[in-house]
């Protein structure tokens, strides 16, 4: 297990419990590498600095303690952002209808890089649906040959944002 991995089977609990969602555990950086944890509302609502404070007093708490990253290091808490990551097979089912770029660790089809409307699952396969030659073809490829996804920056995205952040502006009042 790498220590991204032991992070985040540190971290996921906690934050579950406090009603977020991690999205991704990221390490770069040399001397002094950073730790960037992405994590969001189970609630679907907008995140808040508020939010993102709790969870790095919650984070920084539990890293004292369990001390994964040798050495010293910065911690920097986010949101996933309105065109976030894909990081989990849910993902793929939550955000269907909306367009997404991904990039396989290796060529299918002798390609690495899509780039079209999320379809969903099919037991293990993502399905994304391209525009090829004028017409639309459908793609399917095994979760774990991902390298790396992430929605589009859309009009409907940006729609689907404005609806999540007014959801939030009513709880809150």
């Amino acid at each position: 297990m790498d220590q991204n991995e032991r992070i985040v089977e540190l971290l996921g609990p906690s934050l579950d419990a406090m009603g977020y969602r991690l999205v991704r555990v990221q390490t770069s950086g040399g001397r002094r590498p950073t730790l960037q944890v992405m994590a969001e509302r189970l609630d679907e609502a907008a995140m808040t600095v508020d939010d993102c404070a709790d969870i790095s007093r919650s984070v920084s708490a539990i890293l004292d303690v369990a001390d994964p990253i040798p050495g010293a290091y910065s911690l920097e808490v986010s949101s996933p952002g309105i065109d976030r990551p894909l990081t989990r097979r849910e993902d793929y089912d939550r955000f269907t209808g909306y367009e997404a770029r991904v990039e396989l660790a290796a060529p299918l089809d002798g390609r690495k890089r899509f780039k079209g409307k999320v379809l969903g699952r099919a037991g293990d396969e993502i399905r994304i649906a391209i525009e090829e030659g004028g017409a639309i073809a459908e793609v399917a490829f095994p979760f774990a040959a991902i390298a790396k996804a992430k929605l589009v920056l859309t009009d409907e995205l940006l729609d689907r944002a404005k609806k999540q952040q007014e959801t939030a502006e009513r709880a809150a009042s």
